[in-house]
């Protein structure tokens, strides 16, 4: 009777399992809700983030030429994902759908533009994204198309892509008819419609195959493009060109409705048996779903906040021409306008309800004579540090609702020095992403390039302040995860010795490693916050004893642009060189050797890094998870590895329910400790050896990759080799310019254990030479209207984000025995299977239930369920030997919620299946 998968909630980016056992990942309104549409990946295929569209009309709105979001995609718990709202882009009205048929092993997106203006409208689509990375047999290449050869034109009705290895499946794309399905093809990454399809190299990976058409007043156009997920080994190509020639020769529209077919611009009417084209003229417009409302561009503050750095806010404050109040009104519309609803950027999880109070609070402060760096200064923070009066998740719905009753040791002090405290940053969950920042309330969107990814895991505190949604940002980083978000956004990051700063309070992902810290515009905004942050915590002094005597009295004294004045510093070529990228962005970071050399430093080329030897055993993450919880009498649970398991988190970060792993021994806990003050011992003599007072490495050696793939190589090259985060080191990151393609870069400057304030200084005398940061187009300032009234800032749980599809099989045939129906039930899922299964035929003419039993089925478990059959069924059997019978099903997950009911005709609308009168 088939592969069964369950209606209703569905699991964080459904999945479909092919016959040919491909698992297509589909990003829908399901969390993280990116809500394209795309395929976030295929098993063993080149798809890393494919079939999204990009779409640019001639009315030229805010996200023209971005990647399109926001349908409310909802999956039926089979084969189909339809738009429950419609995008609305500059006055045309977006829809799309995915069907996946599993028996051929195709999907069909199918996409409506409707124009809701009065005039006529351009539009140009591309669809596709990316089949490979440029790593050896990683790299993709054309292997068929329909016109015989392997070059891509507009004459071609389908192609075929491949990786060079065999046990990678071919991706075929079924375009349209010949000159109506392909405009050309263009670079999916940069601009689609400018930027041509290269053959070789990086770029070569990704297709944008270009549509281009105009939409009358009050009519909808139509594309539908098929994509084919071939089997592996050495036949896949020719296996994979004998099904798109099938589809496109006879593309499946059965189930399209005739204005549907009729609104096709990329097929061949004519061509078509599903329709009569002289039939069209007569056919109504379609009725699509309408977009949502988005948010009055307005704001109720006077004053405008884009781009101020915290000096200036703090200027404005104290000469009288603004307030704390206003400027955080200012920044919480920005919020509600641009961090929500379809194109909105996700940073925030929670914004606080008291955010205004809270400024009224630094005003009077004020007005009192208090003075302060921070004071009334509105600070959004990363969602793992601890907040007395928000809740604090990371990024999981494990914890949703779950609030400490003390602040972070730094929230304390951000408090302390009269920050206004306005809300908390999304982050990848568990802060274990350097690639995404993808949670259970969604995935960060970059606020420079609205199409790609905003790293991670501090994504939403480097998004918030790059679109002018706070002042600044708390993150954390044990990788990556400061310098990565801050190179994405074009901002300003410092990473301090271990130590330096207290990570109490602050959910683990490496005890010992990680680091809290903060993201700004500026190096001097770094020094504000770093003069409230650091120094010794009372309550932790195994990591940050030294903290106190080793942090200036005051950062701000140390921010000279001479600094680099007759500074060495080193480099190590290498480090600039990616392995697979090649678009000239580590040379471009190195060009900017010579802002350095403008500032007094000279450059002094030195060999890699000695290694610091194996790391000593124990689990960091476990022990970090238990020192944490420690700290509160009423965490939901255990201990980490509960936390981790849990069902409520991403499906790809659920760690295994049966692990014990357990917290490191005192004799783990030192010997790691020692490991990490040796580590920093070998940097400072090689540093001494080569007499250098820093070294410099590159941000990113790649450009920036969209939002909706997987792999690490899809989001950027950041393999630098940077000691950071393995050593424990300080490091200021500082935005100067963009590589050839208009990405943001940066350069990161590290120093010896202890030499923070150098270091920092160093990092304002670059950034006062290059000058290189990068400001959003897609965040412009509000209208002032002083009758606004805001509404308040709800942030949505993507839908259906908890539980997993069901997936069930039952036998094709039922056997009779000792008047029982013996039936084969396979449980293909994740969680216990429980329900009732019933057996029904037309018997005598009525339709009947044969009889039934109860589904008490474990996970990917096989049982042979046995049905006892009513006597008027028995007696019919003496007659035939065989009645056709459909299977109706009632079943559950009691572990997740998951259902479904129905019957495999009422979903396959296969033929009924048969009951077979077996001897004995």
């Amino acid at each position: 009777m088939g592969l069964l998968a369950a209606a209703g909630p569905a699991g964080a980016v459904n999945s479909v399992v092919t016959a040919n056992g491909a698992t297509w990942q589909v990003h829908d309104a399901a969390q993280p809700g990116l809500d394209t549409g795309s395929l976030r990946t295929v098993s063993n295929s080149g798809v890393q983030g494919f079939g999204n569209i990009i779409v640019d009309v001639s009315t030229d709105p805010r996200m023209d030429g971005q990647m399109m979001r926001g349908f409310g995609m909802r999956f039926d718990g089979l084969d189909r994902f339809k738009t429950t709202q419609a995008v609305d882009l500059g006055g045309i009205s977006i829809t799309r759908s995915l069907r996946i048929n599993r028996a051929g092993n195709w999907g069909r997106f199918f996409d409506t533009f409707t124009n809701t203006t009065g005039a006529p409208i351009v539009v140009k689509v591309s669809f596709g994204g990316a089949l490979g990375y440029n790593s050896g047999t990683n790299q993709s290449f054309v292997a068929a198309t329909s016109s015989g050869d392997t070059f891509i034109t507009q004459d071609d009705s389908w192609t075929i892509v491949r990786t060079g290895a065999n046990n990678q499946r071919p991706v075929g794309v079924v375009t349209g008819s010949p000159d109506l399905g392909l405009a050309g093809m263009g670079n999916h990454e940069l601009d689609p419609f400018t930027d041509p399809l290269p053959t070789t190299g990086m770029a070569a990976n990704f297709y944008g195959y270009v549509s281009q058409f105009t939409v009358e007043p009050g009519k909808t156009k139509s594309l539908a493009r098929f994509v084919v997920i071939g089997p592996t080994g050495a036949d896949a190509t020719a296996d994979t060109q004998e099904a798109v020639e099938d589809l496109a020769e006879d593309p499946d529209f059965s189930d399209l409705s005739t204005a549907e077919i009729c609104s096709l611009v990329n097929w061949d009417l004519s061509e078509l048996d599903a329709v009569d084209p002289d039939d069209c003229d007569a056919v109504k417009p379609l009725d699509v779903p309408p977009a949502p409302s988005d948010e009055a561009p307005k704001t109720a503050s006077p004053y405008d906040v884009v781009g101020k750095t915290i000096a200036e806010l703090q200027a404005d404050m104290e000469a009288g021409v603004t307030t704390s109040e206003e400027i955080t009104r200012a920044y919480l519309d920005r919020i509600r306008v641009y961090d929500t609803g379809q194109f909105g950027f996700h940073a925030y999880i929670t914004v606080a309800e008291d955010a205004i109070a809270q400024a009224r609070a630094a005003d009077q402060a004020r007005r009192e004579g208090a003075k302060g760096e921070l004071l009334g200064i509105p600070i959004a923070i990363k969602d793992l540090y601890d907040t007395k009066d928000m809740p604090t998740t990371d990024g999981t719905l494990a914890l949703e609702g779950w609030q400490p009753k003390r602040d972070a040791y730094q929230v304390e002090l951000l408090r302390e020095a009269g920050a206004v405290i306005i809300g908390k940053t999304n982050l990848s969950q568990f802060a274990n992403s350097g690639s995404y920042s993808e949670s259970g309330w969604g995935q960060v969107w970059n606020g420079l390039y609205p199409s790609k990814t905003s790293f991670g895991s501090s994504g939403g505190s480097a998004v918030a302040v790059a679109t002018s949604m706070a002042a600044a940002a708390m993150g954390t980083q044990t990788g990556v995860s400061l310098y990565a978000p801050s190179t994405g956004a074009s901002l300003a990051t410092f990473r301090g010795t271990d130590g330096m700063a207290s990570t109490r309070g602050v959910m683990p992902l490496t005890w010992g490693q990680d680091y809290a810290g903060p993201i700004a515009r500026t190096v001097t905004d770094l020094a504000y916050l770093l003069n409230a942050t650091t120094g010794t915590d009372p309550e932790d002094t195994l990591l940050t004893g030294e903290a106190d005597e080793r942090r200036p009295e005051d950062w701000t004294d140390y921010l000279d642009e001479d600094a680099l004045e007759g500074k060495r510093i080193g480099y190590i070529p290498s480090s600039f060189v990616s392995s697979y990228a090649d678009d000239g962005t580590g040379e471009a970071v190195m060009s900017h050797f010579a802002d350095l050399e403008a500032a007094g430093a000279e450059l002094v080329e030195v060999p890699s890094l000695p290694s610091c030897g194996p790391s000593p055993g124990g689990s960091r993450n476990i022990e970090g998870w238990a020192r944490y919880i420690e700290l509160h009498d009423d965490f939901p649970f255990e201990n980490g590895n509960q936390v981790l398991a849990s069902e409520r988190n991403l499906p790809y970060n659920r760690g295994n329910p049966n692990n014990t792993t357990p917290r490191m021994t005192p004799e783990q806990v030192e010997a790691w400790l020692e490991y990490r003050r040796n580590c920093k011992a070998i940097v400072g003599e090689y540093m001494d050896q080569h007499g250098i007072d820093a070294l410099v490495y590159a941000g990113f050696i790649s450009d920036m990759y969209s939002n909706d793939s997987a792999s690490n190589q899809h989001s950027s090259d950041r393999g630098t080799g940077v000691p950071t985060s393995n050593v424990g080191l300080p490091t200021v990151v500082v935005p100067v310019g963009t590589n050839p393609h208009g990405y943001s870069i940066s350069m990161q400057l590290v120093g010896r254990a202890w030499d923070d304030a150098q270091i920092l200084a160093m990092g304002y005398a670059l950034e006062q030479q290059a000058q290189g940061q990068q400001h959003t187009a897609y965040a412009p300032p509000l209208e002032y209207d002083p009758q606004l009234d805001p509404s308040p800032i709800e942030v949505e749980v993507p839908s259906d984000p908890v539980t997993e599809p069901l997936y069930v099989e039952v036998a094709a045939q039922a056997k009779l025995k000792g008047g029982k129906a013996i039936v084969r039930f396979a449980n293909k899922g994740e969680t216990r299977v429980v329900g009732k299964l019933t057996l029904r035929a037309k018997v005598k003419g009525k339709r009947r239930a044969l009889g039934s039993a109860k589904i008490n089925v474990g996970p990917r478990k096989t049982v042979q369920v046995r049905i006892a059959l009513k006597p008027g069924v028995r007696k019919a059997l003496r007659k035939r030997k065989k009645i056709a019978v459909t299977a109706v099903y009632d079943l559950r997950s009691p572990k997740t919620g998951a259902r479904i009911k129905g019957t495999p005709r009422a979903a396959f609308g296969a033929d009924a299946e048969l009951l077979r009168r077996m001897p004995g």
